[in-house]
C-alpha cells in the first residue's frame, strides 16, 4: 500500500474546496492502494473562536496548537509516498511547511481553486492581515511535484513556476447529489447558496432580482443558503446557514439557481462549484459568464449566461413561465456534470495523476 498526508486547514465535511477537490476521492483511491492519514488543523471547537471577532488571546493558542500539529507533519513526512496540500499548509505568510515537505521522500501535489495569490481575509481576522502573504501561492507551486489547478486560469497562473501542472475541475458526486422530492409549491423558489464570505456575490444579483419581484410579487420568493444574517426587506429573502445535513434538502428547494460573479481577477478563478451543484440536482441555472463558468454553459441548451441585469431578469422570466423548459435545462444540467464535472467522470484521471508521481518516485 502506498501512503498519502493530506493537509489541509478544516476538518472531513466543512470547508467545500476540500469536499469537492478531494475528500470525495479518498474512499476510491483507498480501494486502489492508497492508504491515509488526514491533518487538518482547526478543530471544532476551535472555528467558533478563530472565526469570530476579538478572542485575540485564544487565537494566539490556537495558533501555536497548528505549528506544533503541522511540526509533527514534517516530522511524519518521510512516512509518506505523497503529500497533498491543499492551499496552504499554514495560516500565515510562511512556506517553512512546504519546503520541508518538499525536502522529505515524499511527492508533493498542490492543489488550488481560487485566486488565491491575491489577498483575502475574513472579516473577523482583518487586524490579522499583516501575517498573510498571498504571493507565497508561487513559491509553494515552485517547491511542489505536481500542480492541481482548477481551471485553465489558475494553470496559467502556475506555469511560470512549475511545468508538472494537471488541470482537475471541481467534481460533484452524482451519486449522492440526486434531487429530493419535495411537496410542490404554488411559489417559484428562486435559490443562491454561498457563505458568509461570498454573500458579496449574491448582492450583483439583487438590482435584477427587485425588478423580479416587482414583476411577480408573491408569485416568488427568493432563497440564500450560507449567511442567516443576510437582510433585504424589499426582497424578503429567506435565509439561512449552510449545514451539511440539510444542504441537499434545501438546495431541492430551488426551481431556479442563480450564481452572479463579478467580472475581477478573483472570480476568474473560481471552478464554478455553486452552478455545477444546482445543476446536478436538476435545478435550471444561471450563472455569470467569468471564468470557467462560460466552459460548463451552453446558453439556452444546459442553462443560462447572464451579463448584465436585463439578462437575469430575461433568463429568470423565460423560467418562471415555462415548467417544461425549466425541467429540459435542468435534465441537461444535469447530464452535463455527469459527463464532465462528475467524480466518476474524472477519478481515472485522480488516479493516474497518483500512480505517475509514486512510480517516478520509485525510479
Amino acid at each position: 500500500m502506498k501512503r498519502v498526508l493530506y493537509i489541509a486547514m478544516h476538518r472531513r465535511d466543512r470547508s467545500p474546496s476540500q469536499r469537492f477537490r478531494f475528500e470525495q476521492y479518498l474512499d476510491f483511491l483507498k480501494l486502489r492502494g492508497y492508504e491515509y492519514d488526514f491533518s487538518f488543523l482547526i478543530s471544532p471547537e476551535d472555528d467558533k473562536i478563530f472565526y469570530s471577532s476579538g478572542n485575540t488571546f485564544q487565537k494566539g493558542i490556537i495558533f501555536l496548537k497548528c505549528f506544533f500539529k503541522r511540526l509533527k507533519d514534517v516530522l511524519n513526512a518521510n512516512n509518506y509516498d505523497i503529500i497533498f496540500i491543499q492551499r496552504e499548509a499554514f495560516m500565515t505568510g510562511t512556506v517553512f511547511f512546504e519546503k520541508q515537505f518538499s525536502r522529505s521522500g515524499a511527492k508533493v501535489i498542490f492543489d488550488f481553486d481560487d485566486s488565491i495569490w491575491m489577498q483575502n481575509v475574513s472579516e473577523a481576522n482583518k487586524r490579522f492581515s499583516f501575517l498573510k502573504d498571498a504571493s507565497k501561492t508561487s513559491k509553494i507551486i515552485a517547491l511542489s511535484d505536481m500542480i492541481f489547478a482548477g481551471n485553465q486560469y489558475l494553470a496559467d497562473y502556475a506555469k511560470p513556476f512549475n511545468s508538472n501542472i494537471r488541470i482537475v475541475p471541481t467534481t460533484i458526486d452524482t451519486e449522492e447529489y440526486q434531487r429530493m422530492v419535495l411537496p410542490k409549491e404554488e411559489k417559484i423558489c428562486i435559490g443562491w447558496s454561498g457563505s458568509i464570505t461570498t454573500i458579496q456575490h449574491f448582492k450583483f444579483a439583487v438590482p435584477a432580482l427587485l425588478k423580479i419581484r416587482k414583476k411577480y410579487g408573491d408569485r416568488i420568493k427568493i432563497k440564500v443558503i450560507g449567511d442567516a444574517n443576510y437582510k433585504n426587506d424589499k426582497l424578503d429573502v429567506i435565509s439561512m446557514n449552510w449545514n451539511k445535513q440539510d444542504e441537499l434538502k434545501e438546495l431541492s428547494s430551488f426551481d431556479i439557481g442563480i450564481m452572479p460573479l463579478p467580472d475581477d481577477e478573483w472570480a476568474k478563478g473560481k471552478c464554478g462549484l455553486k452552478g455545477l451543484q444546482y445543476m446536478a440536482l436538476e435545478i435550471p441555472t444561471i450563472m455569470s459568464p467569468v471564468g470557467v463558468n462560460s466552459e460548463i454553459i451552453q446558453s439556452r441548451v444546459n442553462g443560462f449566461l447572464a451579463t448584465t441585469d436585463d439578462d437575469y431578469v430575461n433568463a429568470i422570466t423565460v423560467l418562471i413561465e415555462d415548467e417544461i423548459l425549466r425541467k429540459k435545462i435542468g435534465a441537461e444540467g444535469r447530464k452535463t456534470v455527469v459527463e464532465k464535472f462528475s467524480v466518476k467522470a474524472l477519478q481515472q484521471k485522480y488516479l493516474e495523476y497518483y500512480n505517475e508521481l509514486t512510480s517516478t518516485k520509485l525510479q
